[in-house]
């Protein structure tokens, strides 16, 4: 068996795989949770109670599967996440978080000492408050206080695992997510690193996927007796597990997750696997991260997903409609009139503007809260749209979309309304559970129970064929969404 443990920005579960990356059914655990919101900004977590989470996750799944042979811990997380932590091991900061835009004016700092497309080529990220280097300036400006107390600083899934068993390891995966990784080194970036108030030794060890972190403390191996013999591999990010979980391991496929936020992503094979030397290009809005050493991971995303369809149902009042899904469907697509632009917690892909901020236009007196919703969600899908075109240009031969994700696959309405926009089929993962199932795919290959990834192909369902009708709209509705966006976010720059 495999225990896989997700981070996530809303919940934290646990799950069970077997040897063929089956979801044991009935046995996990999930406890959700929410992240603290500033007014100016923030979005942060306190670290030690997402800690506490995980151990209580952690604790009910052993007690439900009862003995058990359990080979491994594999573990996922949301990225572009920090922490500090002090001498003995403690979180001294919150964990803050990709969405946190704060740091606006460093990203500004950053852009006028170092040339940002250059960077952009060397790290696979353009500057952006969303990434640690931003982050860690803003920390020694506005929080130096409790910067100062911090000997170390890694993401929330390295200190969970430092806290279990003492040992400091970050993944290819995860270092690629911080916009600190030099992807053509795999190894912390020593130009930024000079620009950054940080030594390198308080950064974690780079490690790839399949290199064991260490043993469980003692305290630890008590508790959680099951696992005291089993390998806990370094966390990887939630993208990357997603892509490998849904069966989007190659050029063939692009995957699509919407939970929190959003994102479009594909596999291709790094050059550095094969001696071929630097990395490939990074098309100019995209990022480069890693799956593996092996496996490079392109795409863009965006802060907004499933976190605008939940403001929106409990601003609107809209959680307690009956049929609400129903309803949204048998409305005609951008009939409403209104244009949306979805940035609740700044723009990330393809223009990457931390100030950018939501607007809606055309509200009139026949607009009803609905027409607003599935603005919303349409608004979304045409973002997607420009990530999907950036994408078609390192992937050309990709024929697929694989969705997953709690937020898109709650709702058929929202994945036809993306397929009629992209213009492509958009097909429902079947697996239940893609993140979670991709880190136990990863583990089972790094324990040698399979030999390639493609070994245990995903499980795919419903698939959604666009209409050309409705394409032409959209296209028309994305252009209006672009005419706003040069009106009120290039305006305000300028």
């Amino acid at each position: 068996m495999i225990l896989t443990l997700d981070i996530g920005t809303s919940s934290t579960r646990v799950m069970l795989f077997d040897e063929r990356a089956r979801a044991v059914l009935g046995i996990e655990s999930q406890i959700k949770y929410e992240m603290r919101t500033t007014p100016d900004g923030g979005v942060e977590a306190d670290a030690d109670e997402r800690l506490d989470d995980a151990e209580r996750a952690i604790d009910q799944v052993l007690a439900r599967a009862g003995q058990v042979n359990i080979a491994a811990v594999a573990s996922d997380s949301l990225v572009s996440n920090i922490l500090g932590v002090d001498e003995n091991g403690h979180a001294v900061t919150p964990a803050y978080t990709y969405a946190d835009s704060r740091g606006a004016r460093e990203v500004d700092e950053l852009r006028a000492r170092l040339d940002e497309e250059t960077t952009h080529q060397r790290v696979g990220v353009l500057f952006h408050t969303s990434y640690v280097p931003a982050r860690l300036l803003w920390l020694a400006r506005e929080r130096a206080e409790i910067f100062q107390r911090a000997k170390y600083w890694m993401s929330l899934g390295e200190y969970f695992l430092f806290r279990w068993t003492g040992a400091r390891a970050c993944s290819y995966s995860v270092a690629s997510w911080s916009g600190l990784l030099n992807r053509q080194k795999l190894d912390w970036d020593a130009d930024l690193l000079a620009q950054l108030p940080i030594a390198r030794d308080q950064l974690s060890p780079l490690v790839d996927h399949d290199t064991p972190v260490g043993a469980l403390r003692a305290k630890y191996a008590a508790r959680w007796q099951t696992l005291r013999s089993a390998k806990w591999f370094p966390t990887m990010g939630d993208g990357a597990a997603a892509n490998v979980g849904s069966g989007c391991i190659d050029a063939t496929r692009i995957a699509l997750t919407v939970g929190t936020s959003s994102a479009m992503r594909v596999v291709i094979p790094s050059p550095l696997a094969d001696g071929r030397g630097d990395e490939g290009q990074v098309p100019y809005g995209l990022w480069s991260y890693r799956v593996t050493r092996d496996l490079e991971l392109i795409g863009g995303a965006l802060s907004e997903g499933g976190n605008l369809h939940e403001w929106m149902l409990k601003t609107l009042r809209l959680d307690d409609v009956p049929d609400l899904e129903r309803a949204l469907g048998a409305l005609a697509p951008a009939a409403h009139g209104l244009t949306v632009l979805p940035f609740l917690a700044g723009e990330r892909a393809p223009n990457w503007n931390a100030d950018a901020r939501a607007a809606i236009s055309g509200i009139g007196l026949n607009t009803q809260p609905i027409d607003i919703l599935r603005a919303g969600l349409e608004a979304i899908a045409y973002r997607l749209g420009l990530i999907f075109g950036l994408l078609r240009g390192v992937a050309p031969e990709a024929r697929q979309v694989i969705a997953s994700g709690g937020a898109l696959m709650k709702s058929p309405t929202w994945i036809q309304i993306i397929a009629d926009t992209l213009g492509v089929s958009v097909i429902a993962s079947a697996e239940r559970e893609a993140t979670s199932r991709g880190a136990a795919l990863l583990a089972l290959k790094a324990l040698g129970v399979i030999d390639s990834l493609e070994d245990l192909p995903a499980a795919l369902g419903t698939r959604y064929k666009p209409d050309a009708a409705r394409h032409e709209i959209y296209a028309r509705a994305s252009e209006r969404q672009e005419k706003l966006y040069n009106a009120v976010v290039k305006k305000a720059e300028a």
